[in-house]
């Protein structure tokens, strides 16, 4: 049988789904295809309304091998599985003579557990010995949601915490959930016949594309126990989030509180000496924890290790005592000891991982962190995660990264070399390695410092990933479309104080353009006194990350044009609003990272020992993927127009300012305030008037 045409296929598929065809669509699935042909990586920036979902379902369930494909957000993952895969696969059918079978899969803790939700959780003491089904008042938010989940288990299929809407606090549940540490094992509890996660694993085994999450895929390919199918496709969607999920996984924090909880589970388990070393080590780290000033650790101070060791130490005794022994009277001993060992395993892997790195490694970082409500905590990340992908990610299948934002200051290299991916193992247009370092030399002397455990020959020796990058573009005209104003006249912002001119700015515009804007922040501190400050000078309403959930406060945004929306972080990326009411997206600041952020200020260190510039591999590059992303706020359609205002004069006057301007959407581009007030007041006028 003849096989069908890519293009075909692709025509197929977005008539199914109710699209456009668009040029850049049909590009980006002929440079897939090719990709897994080929067996070399790709890297795709896909702008806004290109279709990329379709752009890379096409050529994968063409191609017929098992697939996985990783995302970063909830809402993408429920449109592959719910919109996209079912219209393709059945619009695909026809022409591939086969309907491929797809699954939704995610780490253990997604998923109801019914050995909790029936028996209890164990708890930490004997003061603690309650069912929190009985002991929850029924009136409280608590009891209202573990009666809610109750219920809630006997109708669903899926057992998905994502499924249950709404949704409930995760206090409610932790007592209906278990990690993978913390779980018995099909073939040992009660309820694995009817396990919720088992039959998504099993559900994943079966398929030909599994949907799953950046999580999940960075724990498959670090801890070295697969949790994934074997899959001969890898596609990473919202790739740009790839390495900050990554390094959240390979993450490790100690706390008194966690410490002293593994004391807890474990004494009643193990005996008296056993138990009492490990109390004796977690006070002596408890009290060290008191004197805990946030920052970076350079290296672990003599104290410190000495703790750390007398806790490894004890934790390890512990485990092996756990292994060894039972005690019938402990009730549902099991699961009490799979807890115990979960907690206890957790405290020993982390304690010698920074005694280990203390001495012999310079892969890791070490800080202190102080938080208000939970006290110290002592943290440690990978200095980098490019090796550690490079490893476990490019070696055994094609790997295609998408995402609307990959190519920053102009180019891929960045990206590329904090993913693993070196410039040369770049495939230029002739076929040739390419020869332009770039950011990639710069970003990419991070990773001789990484933790992968190579020296610089072990790096050399081995295989360069072959990739290629590939900009579709978009399909909006973006310099008709929308404006980027920058601020060039306010003063620069400072660490500290209050930013009048630029309040005084905000105002103005916000008025100018009746509403219509969304308001991205570098700081919880700084957006709330931006939304105060306009409560009280214009009457528009002005809603406030924070104050409602994130779905709700987007949904009022969505909802009514005179309203406005400030937040930080989650509304940089999360936040899609076609139509008239976003018509102004700001940005109070550059929003770099940090200067005392012990792991960003780090890397930056890393890449300038290697005579790299560690501000532009490191600070400014993350800066100018927030801001590609949050500028991508603006234009969600082809018929949207509006504009980005950055109230931050660095963004013109710097050196780096054409750097980051070159990472955004190409809008038009102009420092005058004037003109910026008139195309504000004109949208307004015309959006007003229907036009």
């Amino acid at each position: 049988m003849t096989k069908p045409a890519l293009t075909d296929l692709l025509h197929a598929a977005v008539t199914a789904v109710g699209g456009t065809e668009r040029p850049g669509q049909v590009a980006m699935a002929e440079a897939v295809a090719e990709a897994i042909d080929s067996n070399v990586h790709l890297l795709v920036q896909a702008g806004t309304g290109t279709g990329k979902s379709l752009g890379y379902l096409v050529p994968a369930l063409a191609h017929g091998e098992r697939t996985v494909i990783a995302t970063a957000t909830l809402a993408l993952q429920r449109q592959l599985v719910e919109r996209d895969l079912p219209r393709t696969v059945e619009a695909l059918h026809p022409l591939l003579r086969r309907r491929p079978e797809y699954a939704m899969l995610k780490g253990r803790s997604n998923y109801l557990c019914l050995h909790r939700l029936h028996e209890g959780v164990p708890q930490d003491d004997e003061e603690g010995l309650f069912d929190p089904f009985e002991a929850a008042a029924p009136t409280s938010r608590l009891g209202k949601d573990l009666l809610r989940l109750r219920d809630w288990a006997d109708e669903t299929e899926t057992g998905d915490r994502d499924a249950l809407t709404p949704g409930v606090s995760d206090r409610a549940w932790s007592q209906v959930s278990v990690s993978s540490r913390e779980c018995l094992g099909a073939t040992r509890c009660a309820y694995g016949a009817e396990c919720f996660a088992e039959a998504a694993r099993e559900r994943a085994k079966l398929a030909e594309v599994i949907v799953t999450n950046h999580a999940l895929l960075a724990i498959d390919a670090i801890e070295g126990a697969p949790v994934l199918p074997g899959h001969e496709v890898l596609i990473v969607d919202e790739a740009h989030e790839l390495v900050s999920r990554v390094t959240g996984v390979a993450t490790g924090e100690l706390t008194p509180g966690g410490v002293n909880r593994a004391v807890r589970r474990a004494a009643k388990l193990v005996d008296e000496k056993d138990a009492d070393r490990l109390q004796t080590a977690a006070e002596g780290f408890e009290r060290l924890m008191e004197l805990a000033l946030p920052g970076r650790l350079e290296e672990v101070p003599e104290d410190l290790g000495y703790a750390l060791t007398a806790l490894r130490d004890a934790a390890r005794a512990v485990i092996t005592a756990l292994g060894n022994t039972r005690d019938r009277s402990v009730q549902d001993e099991d699961a009490v000891r799979r807890q115990a060992l979960a907690s206890v395993e957790n405290v020993h892997a982390v304690a010698e991982r920074i005694v280990q790195g203390s001495e012999y490694s310079k892969h890791d970082v070490f800080w202190y962190e102080r938080h208000d409500r939970y006290g110290a905590s002592l943290r440690v990340a990978p200095l980098a995660v490019s090796g550690l992908l490079r490893e476990k990610l490019f070696e055994d299948r094609s790997v295609v990264l998408a995402s609307a934002t990959l190519k920053l200051g102009g180019d891929f290299d960045g990206v590329g070399a904090s993913l693993g991916l070196s410039s040369e193992g770049r495939i230029t247009e002739a076929g040739g390695a390419a020869e332009h370092p770039g950011a990639a030399g710069e970003a990419g002397s991070a990773g001789a410092a990484d933790g992968d455990g190579g020296d610089g020959a072990a790096e050399a020796e081995a295989e360069v990933p072959q990739w290629r990058g590939l900009d579709v573009g978009s399909p909006f005209d973006y310099r008709r479309q929308g404006i980027l104003y920058v601020a060039q006249h306010l003063s620069p912002p400072g660490r500290e104080g209050s930013r009048g001119d630029m309040l005084d700015e905000l105002t103005e515009l916000v008025q100018a353009a009746g509403g219509r804007t969304l308001g991205l922040f570098s700081s919880m501190r700084a957006a709330q006194a931006a939304a105060e400050e306009l409560r009280g000078r214009l009457d528009v309403p002005v809603l406030l990350q924070g104050e409602e959930t994130l779905g709700e406060l987007i949904r009022r945004f969505a909802a009514d044009a005179e309203t406005c929306l400030f937040g930080t972080l989650s509304l940089w990326q999360g936040v899609d609003v076609p139509g008239p009411n976003c018509q102004l997206v700001v940005m109070d600041r550059v929003p770099f990272p940090r200067p005392d952020d012990p792991l960003m200020s780090a890397r930056q260190k890393a890449v300038e020992e290697t005579g790299g510039n560690g501000f532009m591999a490191v600070a400014a590059t993350h800066a100018a993927l927030l801001m590609a992303q949050g500028a991508g706020r603006l234009v969600r359609a082809t018929g949207d127009r509006g504009v980005v205002a950055v109230l931050d004069p660095r963004l013109a006057r710097a050196r780096y300012g054409s750097f980051l301007r070159a990472s955004m959407p190409d809008f038009w581009y102009t420092t005058d305030r004037n003109q910026v007030r008139r195309s504000l007041a004109a949208i307004d006028a015309a959006a007003r008037d229907g036009v």
